[in-house]
């Protein structure tokens, strides 16, 4: 699974896969974009790279608190791209 792969299915369950967070609920606000790049074991900006890329795809949306950005699911742009995909090629 690659990365980005592996970011949205735990935005998809965040309170199973990540810790809780002080600042941010994990299902009301979403991830902290520090603890996502701590847990797949890559640094700050490389997850960032990341997440710039599914957020421009639309497939997660990012919310500032304080100085940190927190991810959750584009539930809405996800679905889209697998009914785009599940039809004839």
């Amino acid at each position: 699974m690659s990365h980005p792969d592996v970011i949205l299915e735990w935005l998809r369950d965040p309170e199973r896969h990540l810790p809780p967070q002080r600042d941010g609920d994990l299902v009301r606000d979403g991830v902290c974009s520090f603890f996502i790049a701590q847990k797949l074991g890559v640094s700050q900006p490389t997850c960032g790279d990341h997440l710039r890329v599914l957020s421009q795809a639309g497939l997660v949306r990012g919310k500032k608190i304080k100085q940190w950005v927190f991810y959750q699911r584009g539930e809405d742009r996800i679905a889209q791209a697998k009914e785009l995909l599940s039809g004839e090629w």
